[in-house]
């Protein structure tokens, strides 16, 4: 198993080397694991003038699968938009052609008070967003900003293909089958020609599907109905910016954005794996972050891209076990329980594999 392991920025570095002790475990139980690192987002340009360098972007694609830590700080934020942090990030999934974007949302029953909703209306959640990653507002033509009769004007386009539109529904329907065969598919076909698309073409795979129980949500009533009774929801296909949205507002719901991972996938099940939240510069280098969502991007990692359910579990039951032991970072502390540093929290994942 070769992996590419792109520290970043911020945390990046921090949260990526406690997933690393982990792989470390894994490789002295005799799991073929073969990692190089390389450096992306301002970590890139700082390399190589390049938010993706070239070299980065080739052991990238050797690889089997690729770890990522987060892009992005403040120092950045002067430099032309094609090279600041966050467009190596844009790239590499385009690259790759990352455009299944899956991110669970799973409520540990010991942090239920973490989050900042009442514990009756969270307990028990357990939702995937299947957002898709290659398309939509992010990387539509034309954009730009010009000036118009004597003024700026910025300019997006909101563009999809009835192709893209098909895998990405097939893969969120082929995840429900899986669970408990519920799709709700979000858009806001009322008001945009490219979301009426969506929802007739996801209509169309539905055909293919006829276990699933296919309901439509507009992204408005959507984000409501997270806060409201995210309960009702078990598996959400939606597009780029809508999906960006929507699984930040869910991570709340968790307790904290540091306890969600991510899988990115390629039609082979090639994947990027992420935690969801940035690089929190404020907090970067204090040993203060809290590293699970990575660990538990990797335990994502071995179920989609390698097949190995037993280890995925293996490091999901891990985090469960210091979960329930009572250790906490920062962002899901609550009194009662023993506060840990980041380091502290990969060791005790460590120990509990």
């Amino acid at each position: 198993m070769k992996i590419a392991v792109l520290p970043g920025d911020g945390i990046g570095p921090e949260i990526v080397a406690q997933a690393l002790k982990v792989l470390d475990v894994l490789k002295r139980d005799g799991i073929a694991i073969e990692i190089e690192q390389a450096p992306i987002g301002g970590a890139g340009y700082d390399a190589a003038g390049d938010p993706l360098p070239e070299a980065t972007l080739s052991l990238a694609r050797e690889a089997d699968a690729v770890l990522l830590g987060a892009v992005g700080g403040p120092q950045y934020d002067r430099l032309e938009r094609p090279l600041r942090p966050e467009q190596g990030l844009l790239r590499i999934r385009k690259a790759l052609n990352l455009f299944a974007n899956l991110r669970p949302a799973l409520l540990y029953p010991e942090i239920a008070t973490a989050s900042t909703l009442k514990p009756e209306v969270v307990a028990g959640l357990d939702l995937m967003i299947v957002r898709e990653l290659t398309g939509d507002v992010y990387f539509g033509q034309p954009r730009g900003i010009e000036v118009r009769n004597g003024e700026r004007v910025g300019y997006n386009t909101m563009i999809y293909s009835e192709s893209e539109i098909r895998r990405v529904a097939r893969v969120a329907f082929s995840i429900a089958l899986k669970r408990s065969k519920k799709l709700c598919s979000v858009d806001k076909a009322n008001v945009l020609e490219c979301s009426e698309l969506w929802r007739q073409v996801v209509i169309d795979v539905s055909k293919d599907y006829p276990e699933v129980e296919l309901s439509h949500m507009y992204v408005d009533n959507a984000a409501m109905q997270l806060i409201r009774n995210p309960r009702q929801f078990d598996v959400i296909v939606t597009g780029n910016i809508f999906g960006d949205i929507l699984s930040d507002e869910a991570s709340m719901l968790s307790g904290s954005i540091g306890m969600l991972p991510s899988a990115s996938l390629d039609e082979h099940n090639k994947g990027l794996y992420e935690p969801i939240h940035g690089s929190a510069p404020d907090i970067a280098g204090r040993d203060l972050a809290n590293p699970l969502a990575t660990i538990l991007s990797l335990a994502m990692m071995f179920k989609y891209t390698f097949d190995d359910a037993a280890t995925a579990e293996r490091i999901e039951n891990a985090v469960k076990t210091v979960i329930a032991q009572g250790y906490r970072t920062a962002d899901i502390w609550t009194p009662g329980c023993t506060r840990v540093s980041c380091n502290q929290m990969g060791d005790a994942v460590v120990a509990a594999m």
